[in-house]
């Protein structure tokens, strides 16, 4: 095995005295409340762009869960506590939960009856402390507008639906054309931009074959492109094995879905080769944040997100942390760090003082079990 990517095999090492069952509902319950713990993680110290403010206000390093300073974002919540964000993943996550099944129309109920009630169409405004612009705009089209849920989806380039579709890519994970399917559907509802609904689809794609067993190394693209040649993604690809130049006469293949282009699918190729490269070093890690951007389009997090989970695939703790410390829209480049590399050393790999310092820790606990649970059945 390269040296490069030894550090995957440690993971079989630590868990071998579990059933494949058992490892399986391990990872599934390891990415969800990985991306809960970087949720509540990043709430405190959330979108301070300048570090030296961050610093003075948290410290030289952050090392775990932070309250809010006084007229900063989120002000009123406490250490611990998730954002909006993170409440609306845990909607979605009883939803499935309790059906057993996703169903976009229980859903859409809860996002009605139990989050539009309490907005009002302006940022600084219901659970969580501040509301996203994607969030913002389906409220608008949905309640003031009285619009469909097909006509919701607003033009937001950021992660909400990334970060929330964690729970779809846990549920499906060993199905992942399904899982495209439900995520696109979901990514729809709020963002309606193919470039967005391509890389949100993209991302819980990678995170499902995570959870399937999967690591985060360049082979995992290479196996996800045959997927896209196969049909079985709904990506589209004209090159051939290994991105060879097509031949003259060759037919334009025929389109297996919606999305034009299968290079979201091949960002993480390029992270982890970066992060497995002894000539390219971003130190301290946590300067990825300034190496990829800061601002929360979801073409800043992504890569970062994706460099910091190869990276620290077997360290739960410097992943997170590292996404934190970067500032900026640290709390959802913790998010998507902390479901890839819960994914990857799943549960018992996060470090019970994150679980145990999580409010309501023990419910969303005992969700996630029982989306493990579903998963192991099927």
């Amino acid at each position: 095995m390269d040296a490069r990517f030894a550090a995957g095999s440690r993971r079989v090492h630590r868990v071998g005295c579990l059933t494949a069952r058992e490892e399986g509902m391990d990872r599934v319950s390891g990415a969800i409340m990985g991306a809960l713990v970087g949720d509540a993680l990043g709430l405190g110290c959330h979108w301070y762009y300048d570090l030296d403010e961050m610093r003075r206000d948290h410290g030289p390093w952050i090392d775990g869960y932070t309250t809010p300073k006084p007229g900063r974002y989120h002000d009123g919540m406490r250490a611990g506590q998730l954002s909006q964000t993170g409440l609306i993943l845990v909607m979605l996550l009883r939803s499935v939960a309790e059906h057993g099944a996703y169903r976009e129309a229980d859903f859409t109920r809860r996002l009605d009856e139990e989050l539009f009630p309490l907005l009002d169409g302006t940022p600084v405004c219901g659970p969580g402390g501040y509301t996203s612009q994607s969030i913002r705009e389906a409220y608008r089209r949905r309640v003031e507008q009285g619009k469909s849920w097909r006509e919701t989806g607003g033009h937001a380039d950021t992660t909400e639906a990334a970060e929330r579709c964690v729970v779809l890519a846990a549920h499906h994970a060993l199905d992942p054309r399904r899982v495209a399917e439900t995520v696109s559907a979901n990514c729809l509802l709020t963002q309606g931009d193919e470039a967005v609904v391509a890389m949100t689809t993209a991302y819980n794609v990678i995170l499902s074959r995570l959870v399937a067993g999967e690591r985060l190394t360049p082979a995992l693209s290479d196996a996800l492109m045959q997927r896209v040649h196969d049909g079985e993604l709904p990506f589209h690809a004209v090159t051939g094995d290994d991105l060879a130049p097509p031949r003259p006469g060759d037919p334009d293949p025929p389109r297996a879905g919606r999305f034009s282009s299968p290079d979201a699918l091949l960002t993480p190729h390029y992270m982890a080769l970066s992060a497995f490269d002894p000539d390219i070093r971003i130190e301290p890690a946590w300067k990825v944040s300034l190496v990829y951007g800061m601002p929360c389009a979801i073409y800043h997090q992504l890569p970062a997100a994706y460099y910091l989970a190869a990276r620290f695939s077997d360290d739960f703790e410097s992943a997170v942390l590292h996404a934190v410390n970067g500032g900026g829209q640290n709390m959802s480049r913790a998010l998507l760090t902390g479901a890839l590399v819960g994914a990857q050393v799943g549960l018992e790999g996060i470090p019970a003082r994150f679980l145990d310092g999580l409010e309501n820790g023990k419910e969303l606990l005992a969700l996630a079990g029982r989306i493990g649970d579903a998963r192991a059945g099927r």
